[in-house]
């Protein structure tokens, strides 16, 4: 089955083109490659095998500090010692509990001044729903948490 895009020229509303959706590019990247990316996440036994991803981590980064060092608003630590993020090149990698709905994911991020993208992502373990998960909403990891993980990651 083809999704097909038509282009119509705005002063006479007649089909000027028609290309398959999946062809259209968009950045560089065709849609169906953007798709693709969207679901190009790695799952935990996928994320222990890529030994340099994971020496990125910052371990101790949280949503709130990322938000804060990484959108103009709250890059302004100047005078305190703090690395002040001066580019798009500049990010950091970080993991976060997803506690909006069942099941809850731990995702890894990789944030810029730009965007942030999610690199891994898999299920917490249920052993870590009821301290973790209380509230709805999106968490940096707790400490049982990060010890597990980084068992799992053989860090």
């Amino acid at each position: 089955r083809r999704a097909w895009v038509y282009f119509f020229s705005a002063s006479h509303r007649k089909e000027i083109r028609k290309k398959p959706l999946r062809t259209l590019r968009l950045c560089g990247d065709t849609i169906q490659q953007l798709l693709e990316k969207e679901h190009d996440m790695y799952t935990l036994e996928e994320l222990k095998k890529d030994t340099d991803l994971i020496n990125e981590v910052e371990w101790d980064m949280t949503p709130e500090e990322a938000v804060k060092q990484y959108l103009e608003w709250g890059n302004t630590d100047w005078g305190s010692g703090k690395y002040v993020i001066r580019s798009k090149s500049d990010y950091t990698t970080y993991f976060v509990v997803n506690c909006w709905r069942k099941p809850y994911l731990i995702y890894l991020i990789r944030r810029n001044s730009d965007e942030a993208v999610e690199l891994a992502q898999f299920e917490l373990p249920k052993r870590f729903e009821k301290d973790v998960c209380e509230l709805k909403g999106v968490y940096a990891l707790d400490d049982d948490v990060k010890a597990w993980l980084k068992e799992e990651l053989g860090i």
